[in-house]
């Protein structure tokens, strides 16, 4: 009976490990209008696992950023994050998930959001000139006058990762041999950041011909102004949704490790109030038993009144404001040579504060 119980424990065990070592295929991130972003603008970001999904999240460097779940489930197979406002708090790196039932899938490739506008404008040129013929070897400069340590070379209109190199106030980016391939319109940036660029440089237009005369393949729409069109680096322009805000960790660390500090404080005044009555209050017994208690020292007396003697030795009080120091108070004695004595009559003695007798008469 015992080893079937086991038998049964260790096949749920087994099933259970197996369950959780199963994993749904990655889903796919991308961000619209592009990852490029202007500071002080809107991107979305999109995730799209499968139409069995019933929860997306969406991880901002490592962390848990924010979540949606498809309302309702099994209609829709992505979707999306929207940021309102890009700032440098919203530029990183960023994964998505989307979870089955109990499943959950791999982390989707990464998705680098940039943020543009945080440096000065560099500017941008071409050697030996933007009207090549193919097979010649073309280098760009990038030029930053404010100093910089990174520069990235971006071409406008599809999707591609970025050139970098480093660089304190210039990079080449060498080129060569050039095809047809390689005209366009490209821009470049300086950062101190992967993820926080500076303004864009103005455009410069390469073009890549047969003939250096011929003019048939000039790019037609190419930019007329500097204005920069964070939508050319994509191949698909979409109109901006509105959309719920992600969630920003970092100000919401803040916010917490705030909140805690305000509730701290708020106990340690608590605290220090509750001790600061106590001790008024300590002071002001203190002062009043200080008022009660006195010091006095009376001489001894000795009186002798027929056959009868007594003594009253010296009487001391102490006050309870000295620290350290016993209280001494020595009672009334009385002393009688003669066996038939009688205790004398307390009658006119007069008595120090706390009804002590301090004196009699004779």
């Amino acid at each position: 009976m015992l080893s079937t119980l086991a038998a049964l424990l260790g096949l749920c065990l087994c099933q259970r490990i197996s369950a959780q070592k199963q994993t749904l295929s990655k889903p796919i991130i991308w961000a619209k209008p592009g990852s490029v972003i202007p500071k002080g603008m809107a991107v979305i970001i999109w995730c799209e696992g499968t139409f069995g999904a019933v929860e997306y999240q969406l991880h901002f460097d490592g962390l848990l950023s924010t979540f949606e779940r498809p309302t309702p489930p099994g209609i829709t197979n992505k979707v999306k994050f929207a940021i309102r406002l890009m700032t440098r708090h919203s530029a990183g790196q960023y994964r998505c998930f989307y979870r089955e039932g109990e499943l959950w899938s791999e982390p989707s490739d990464p998705l680098d959001l940039v943020v543009t506008g945080m440096y000065d404008t560099p500017t941008l040129s071409v050697h030996p000139g933007s009207k090549v013929i193919p097979g010649e070897n073309v280098t760009f400069h990038c030029h930053l006058e404010t100093g910089t340590s990174t520069f990235f070379l971006l071409k406008e209109g599809r999707l591609s990762s970025p050139q970098r190199r480093n660089g304190k106030f210039q990079a080449e980016f060498p080129m060569g041999p050039v095809t047809t391939a390689h005209s366009g319109t490209y821009r470049c940036f300086g950062s101190y950041n992967d993820f926080m660029w500076s303004f864009p440089s103005k455009t410069v237009v390469l073009l890549v011909t047969g003939d250096v005369g011929d003019t048939n393949l000039v790019p037609t729409g190419q930019p007329s102004s500097d204005a920069w069109e964070p939508s050319l680096f994509t191949t698909e322009v979409v109109g901006f949704q509105e959309g719920r805000a992600i969630w920003d960790h970092r100000a919401d660390t803040l916010l917490r490790v705030g909140l805690i500090f305000l509730v701290l404080v708020a106990l340690v005044c608590l605290l220090a109030e509750d001790w600061l009555r106590g001790k008024t209050t300590e002071e002001t017994a203190n002062g009043a038993s200080n008022q009660e208690c006195r010091e006095y020292t009376l001489p001894a007396l000795n009186c002798n009144h027929q056959k009868y003697i007594w003594t009253f030795p010296s009487i001391l009080w102490k006050t309870k404001s000295s620290p350290g120091r016993e209280q001494q108070v020595q009672s009334l004695q009385w002393v009688h040579p003669w066996r038939n004595s009688r205790r004398p009559s307390t009658a006119g003695a007069e008595r120090a504060p706390g009804g002590t007798l301090v004196k009699g008469f004779c």
